[in-house]
């Protein structure tokens, strides 16, 4: 079975401020560099629309309703707060996020893919129950998760996440679901400024590793090494769906984690590992942050190169 690479172009629409970290440009380098030779064996396929029903299992109705019943001219934002707007083709864009890690989701299950990559924005992990932040309007991931349960009766859906500001959306939904298992490595103090080591889950579903600014490669691997491989291989999940953000890279600009794109494809195939012993390699990834656009395209490629191998 084959590598999947899921997008839409409807994701190039969401468009932001003059200035913001979080532009078109971003999923641009992506694509690009996974349009080379060697990634010519992925399964490419259009994001369909994530489902009203999807988006209710995770967010509530009103905030759904809000993102969905946006009416907003061309040329023209509409601020939900500092960091976070939607222009004339977000809604569209938001839709097709969310809709990519649930076709991926599908596509896995039915053993039609190995394993799949979501190149999509906006992206999610900050995203909560009843409000959009952190440039994240719907929580893509957790509505994967979600859906997995729902549609596909997985008893339990594990996310690793290792984007360099701490997924305080994804821990909001998951914290009181004993189903669900979240992990994350994060720098701290940063951005949303959660994420504390104490912060466990109603249940102990709730790993979080806090990384000093500097941290490097040597921190990141031993965080996984020592905690997050083994509490992931002891809940025993039946998915692994990984929120990849590749804003720890050392060259990013709004943080100070020292990572290159070697320590993502590591990353990537040890929990493939674990995948392959716990749920028959179903991994199910979407890109998150990744600000430096050089860096970005690099650790995109050295994530999806390791789906691939696997």
């Amino acid at each position: 079975m084959a590598t999947g690479l899921i997008s839409h172009t409807a994701c190039l629409g969401h468009i932001t401020p003059a200035g913001h970290p979080e532009r078109v440009a971003r999923l641009e380098a992506v694509l690009r560099v996974l349009s080379q030779p060697e990634f010519h064996a992925l399964v490419r396929s259009e994001a369909p629309r994530a489902s009203r029903e999807s988006l209710v299992r995770v967010h509530a109705a009103a905030h759904v309703d809000a993102i969905l019943g946006a009416e907003i001219a061309e040329g023209r934002f509409a601020y939900i707060d500092g960091d976070t707007s939607m222009s004339f083709g977000s809604r569209e864009a938001a839709l097709r996020a969310a809709g990519a890690v649930t076709a991926a989701i599908d596509s896995v299950v039915a053993g039609e893919l190995r394993n799949a990559f979501c190149a999509v924005r906006p992206p999610g992990h900050h995203a909560e129950r009843d409000r959009a932040m952190g440039f994240c309007l719907f929580n893509n991931i957790a509505v994967g998760a979600l859906h997995a349960q729902a549609a596909h009766g997985m008893a339990r859906v594990a996310v690793i996440d290792f984007d360099v500001h701490h997924g305080n959306g994804t821990q909001d939904i998951f914290f009181s679901n004993p189903d669900l298992f979240y992990a994350s490595t994060h720098q701290s103090p940063l951005y949303p400024g959660t994420g504390a080591a104490s912060e466990r889950g109603a249940s102990e579903n709730i790993l979080n590793i806090p990384l000093r600014p500097g941290a490097g490669s040597e921190q990141f691997r031993a965080a996984f090494e020592r905690l997050i491989l083994p509490a992931l291989s002891a809940f025993a999940p039946q998915l692994i769906l990984v929120s990849a953000g590749f804003d720890a890279h050392r060259a990013d600009p709004l943080a100070e984690l020292c990572l290159d794109e070697a320590d993502f494809g590591w990353a990537t195939r040890e929990i493939c590992a674990i995948a392959a012993m716990t749920c028959s390699g179903r991994v199910v990834s979407a890109l998150e942050g990744g600000y430096d656009l050089d860096a970005l395209g690099r650790s995109a490629a050295a994530h999806v190169r390791a789906l691939m191998e696997e």
